[in-house]
Formats: C-alpha cells, sequence, structure tokens
C-alpha cells in the first residue's frame, strides 16, 4: 500500500528526527569542525569538518537546525545563507585536494529567504555549488534526512549519489508553496503533496536517487542503516578512476 504524500512530509518535518550532528557524533571518529568562507563570514546552518569513518578519511558536511530556541534563529532552522554555500564548497574542494570523499547530510527547508541572503548573492553562491561541484574529483555522497527543499538542498546534492531516508522529501519547494502557486490556497499543501511526488519511493522510479534507507524509530538502528549504506557505496565509488567517476557524474544529471 502506498503512503501518503502529506504524511512523508509530516514525519520528514518531525523534530524527534535523527540528525546530522547526531551522525557525525555516531559515525565519524576524531572529528574537527572547519569554519569560515574565507571572505570573512560563518553560516552556523553549515556544520564541516573532516574525520574518520571506519579509518577512512572523510570530509563530512551537514545542515543543522538547532536544538534550542535560540540556536534555531541563530540558524535560521536550518537555512543556508551565501556563506553557509561558500563554506561547503571551500570544504569540497579542500577534500578533492586531499583526496577524501565527502558526505552531505541534509535536512533544510531550502535557502535563508532573508533580504540579506539575496544582497550577498544568494543564488550566485547556490549556482557556484552546482558549478563547481559538479567537477570536483572526488567521491560525493548526499544522504537526506528529513525535508531537502529546492536550490538550499541541491546545492549540497549535486554529487555522485542521493539517497534518502525513509521519511524524507526532496522537492522544488514545499508543499504549501506549491498551493499557494497553483490554487492561491496552502491548505491544500497534502493534495500538493500528492502531485509533487516529493517521496523516496517516487523519485527512486524516477532514478532522482540512488536508493532508501530504513528508518526505524530506534536511532542506533537508523545510524547502523546509515554506516552500511556509507561504507557500500563509499567503496564503490573508490574503485572508480576519476575520469570514470566524473564521467558517471555528468551522465547522472545529464539524463534529467
Amino acid at each position: 500500500m502506498k503512503r501518503q504524500a502529506g504524511q512523508v512530509v509530516a514525519a520528514a518535518r518531525d523534530l524527534h528526527k535523527v540528525t546530522g550532528p547526531e551522525i557525525i557524533h555516531s559515525l565519524i571518529n576524531h572529528f574537527t569542525e572547519l569554519h569560515g568562507d574565507r571572505l570573512g563570514e560563518d553560516d552556523p546552518a553549515i556544520i564541516g569538518g573532516i574525520g574518520l569513518f571506519h579509518d577512512l578519511p572523510v570530509t563530512v558536511i551537514t545542515t543543522d537546525r538547532g536544538q534550542s530556541a535560540a540556536e534555531r534563529i541563530a540558524k535560521h532552522f536550518g537555512c543556508l545563507t551565501p556563506a553557509g554555500y561558500r563554506k561547503s564548497l571551500r570544504l569540497i574542494k579542500q577534500a578533492a585536494k586531499f583526496h577524501r570523499p565527502v558526505i552531505c547530510l541534509v535536512n533544510t527547508s531550502g535557502a535563508y529567504p532573508g533580504q540579506s541572503a539575496e544582497e550577498h548573492g544568494q543564488g550566485a553562491a547556490i549556482a557556484q555549488n552546482l558549478l563547481e561541484i559538479s567537477q570536483v574529483p572526488t567521491p560525493i555522497i548526499t544522504i537526506i534526512l528529513g525535508e531537502g527543499g529546492s536550490g538550499g538542498a541541491l546545492a549540497l546534492a549535486c554529487g555522485d549519489q542521493i539517497w534518502m531516508l525513509e521519511n524524507s522529501t526532496y522537492s522544488i519547494l514545499s508543499p504549501e508553496g506549491f498551493a499557494s502557486i497553483l490554487w492561491k490556497d496552502s491548505s491544500r499543501a497534502d493534495e500538493a503533496a500528492a502531485i509533487m511526488q516529493l517521496i523516496p519511493e517516487d523519485l527512486l522510479r524516477k532514478k532522482v536517487i540512488d536508493g532508501i534507507i530504513e528508518e526505524p524509530t530506534d536511532h542506533a538502528a537508523v545510524l547502523s542503516n546509515i554506516d552500511k549504506i556509507l561504507q557500500q557505496e563509499i567503496s564503490h565509488l573508490q574503485k572508480l578512476s576519476t575520469t570514470d567517476l566524473l564521467q558517471q557524474r555528468h551522465d547522472r544529471y545529464r539524463q534529467f
């Protein structure tokens, strides 16, 4: 029986879901966070750094919505500013320099839409990520943990593989936004969600994503499932030559 899209949207937004910082704490040893976009800013909505994944040096980047009310406000509830995208791109390019695979963990409703973000080049920062990450010669895997909203998520999901937790979404905008545009009625969000085909099953069928990770209520089990997928897929990608890795990446996006 197919799940209702509206129910998946609600589950993707659940405050008790596994988080990026939780995954880093559980799966990455000796994690060292790195700060700054090298232009004078440091977006707290992005946590990124280096560590060991089963003794393999990796770069890990995650969006973070925060825990307390003050953190959530400071992090714009996980919505990145231009500095966040610039910081993530800097870390990914650094990873390529030292031949480290990259793991991106995404849970964001989209890029921060505030005036300050637009003034500092939000669209250009996202576009630069899309352009440069597509050419970075190191394996890049993205896991969408909850919401994967619009270009805000796409700017961290333009590598070699995209996996989604069972209760997550990946879409051009929120169902409420879609309903507001199409029908001038945001209350029809559940109906919009069904039309948008934003749940993992629909996206896997269309080959937008590479797989779905089972997500039981027990966080330890979810972390174990993520661990297995990362081990398996990083090992596979590392066996490819740089030429084959980039060719497969380019072919992946050309098919859309």
